[in-house]
């Protein structure tokens, strides 16, 4: 099982390919590979050098396959056709607990969720000194960069750009065609840097800038790349006449294709909730918190120490009144 399998045994989710999508397959299992079957051919895919495999319609997967994939520490998601929608989802590699309360630690404190979120504006301002800048002043910069970046875009490729629309709850029905395709694009960002948070650990829901979603951690980091990914990719598109939000799920699969991104994206989380370049391991310690020492092995049977102080005054005992039992009618 591969929360007992070493560290070492697994490959790490920076060094696997990100995603695998299949569709109108059979999934077996053959030894250490999973196997996709369909009436032209027969594929042999080795599970540990996959972060995360998406299951589109009409597949089918045996329980050894999933129990090879489970083992291997990859992903299982059940998502629509090409991913547009993403229905049920299974572990990923992450075995340690680490990181997520050192991520917690940063979000629930004031001065430290300040100080995460400066690095992450930095990450996009460049050289920019924000070392004292409020969150309302950090707000204020990032809306003034992102309006640049679209009338620069809009410029280069000459689409006609009168702002950015979103519907919550309707993004793909709201504004022109650039927008129906930047909310497209933002969300197949989002699946990448979901899955990269998952995968090593990291909640998708303790933001730092974004709060109050199940997925805050998710747009945080997506926030990142936009810029670079997304945006000209839509302006792109738009200026070659492909308007469907087809058009640019298939464009930014071919984008992230060479598993770059992934990689970065889990460079800087770590940088981000590390920032003091310490090693975050990654094993299942299995302890007990405790209030004065901090943790204490788990496994052991504790009652020992503390049974011979014990006695029946230590004890109370409620019952309830006693109740007949009604006949089972069948």
């Amino acid at each position: 099982m591969w929360w007992l399998a070493d560290p070492q045994d697994l490959h790490r989710v920076e060094d696997r390919l990100s995603t695998l999508y299949v569709e109108r397959c059979h999934v077996d299992r053959a030894e250490n590979a999973v196997v996709l079957v369909n009436k032209e051919r027969t594929v042999r895919v080795p599970a540990a050098l996959v972060a995360t495999i998406l299951l589109g319609p009409g597949t089918r997967i045996t329980h050894g396959a999933v129990r090879l994939l489970a083992d291997s520490g990859t992903a299982l998601c059940w998502v629509g056709e090409r991913g547009v929608r993403l229905y049920a989802t299974g572990l990923g590699p992450s075995r340690g607990s680490e990181l997520l309360m050192r991520q917690a630690f940063l979000v629930t404190r004031t001065t430290e969720r300040l100080g995460v979120a400066r690095r992450m504006y930095r990450m996009r301002f460049g050289d920019e000194d924000v070392s004292q800048a409020t969150m309302r002043q950090l707000r204020g910069r990032e809306g003034a960069r992102v309006k640049k970046i679209y009338r620069e875009q809009a410029a280069r490729t000459g689409v006609r750009w009168d702002g950015r629309v979103y519907r919550p709850g309707d993004p793909y029905g709201a504004g022109d065609d650039v927008n129906r395709l930047l909310s497209a694009g933002h969300a197949c960002l989002y699946g990448i840097c979901h899955a990269a948070i998952v995968g090593i650990g990291a909640s998708p829901a303790l933001g730092f800038v974004h709060t109050g979603s199940a997925t805050s951690f998710v747009l945080d980091i997506a926030d990142l790349y936009k810029a670079e990914y997304t945006i000209p990719l839509a302006f792109d598109l738009i200026a070659r006449g492909e308007k469907d939000e087809r058009d640019i799920r298939t464009a930014f699969r071919d984008r992230v294709a060479d598993g770059r991104l992934m990689g970065r994206i889990i460079r800087d989380v770590k940088d981000l909730l590390v920032q003091d370049g310490s090693e975050v391991t990654d094993t299942d310690d299995h302890h007990l918190w405790d209030e004065i020492d901090g943790q204490v092995p788990g496994g052991i049977n504790w009652a020992g120490e503390a049974a011979d102080r014990w006695n029946d005054d230590l004890f109370i005992g409620v019952t309830g009144p006693q109740l007949s039992e009604q006949e089972v009618p069948w």
